[in-house]
């Protein structure tokens, strides 16, 4: 796909969208990271129910590490994994005091080092609360990366290098938020919506179907 493309494309996302913003429910830079990690291999929707139960009881690193791993197990019951994930963010919890002074860090680096806390879950945090230049890639950006023609690697490590490289600077902050969104509604994993797709007529997988 060459640079035209690609900037088209994009142009469009800002249009139809001109102020992204991720799903999930967060007033903080902190709630946003337990969202994050609480979101792992569960919807958006299933995290802001058990998050909107949990948050006006506790919503700082103190006070989640004070209801314990039993104690937070009953908020975020209704969430897959969630034995493992309690145990990871009152971990977390405990390091962000005792480390951070309650506060979540603003480094790829430290936020790797967090229980819960891996490449993807940090450039969300980086990206969306910070406002960083970082290309979380889920399977919905890897999925459209590479139907599109976009940005296409094996791995989430090399969509995500290709994406830093090739998204228009003008669009690069944001472009997270676009490609989810744009995977989660309309080129989704098993019959994408073609008929429906904005950038349909510079799609790669598009012209890949139409000339089999």
């Amino acid at each position: 796909m060459n640079a035209a493309k690609r900037l088209e494309i994009f142009r469009r996302l800002h249009e139809d969208n001109p102020d992204p913003k991720t799903e999930l429910s967060y007033s903080s830079p902190f709630e946003l990271l337990i969202a994050v990690i609480l979101s792992a291999q569960a919807t958006d929707v299933s995290v802001n129910k058990a998050t909107a139960r949990l948050y006006p009881v506790a919503n700082t690193p103190q006070a989640i590490h004070a209801l314990g791993v039993e104690g937070l197990s009953e908020y975020i019951r209704t969430i897959g994994l969630y034995n493992s994930k309690a145990k990871n963010v009152i971990e977390t919890c405990r390091m962000l005091v005792e480390q951070h002074g309650g506060e979540v860090p603003q480094t790829r680096e430290a936020l790797e080092a967090l229980p819960g806390v891996g490449r993807k879950t940090a450039n969300v945090v980086l990206n969306t609360a910070f406002r960083q230049l970082a290309m979380a890639v889920d399977t919905h950006i890897f999925r459209v990366s590479n139907r599109t023609g976009v940005a296409p690697g094996k791995n989430v490590v090399e969509v995500e290098n290709k994406l830093m490289k090739f998204v228009p600077k003008d669009y690069l902050l944001d472009a997270h938020h676009w490609l989810i969104l744009h995977g989660r509604y309309v080129c989704v994993a098993r019959k994408p919506r073609c008929g429906s797709c904005r950038i349909e007529d510079l799609c790669e997988y598009k012209q890949k179907t139409s000339d089999d």
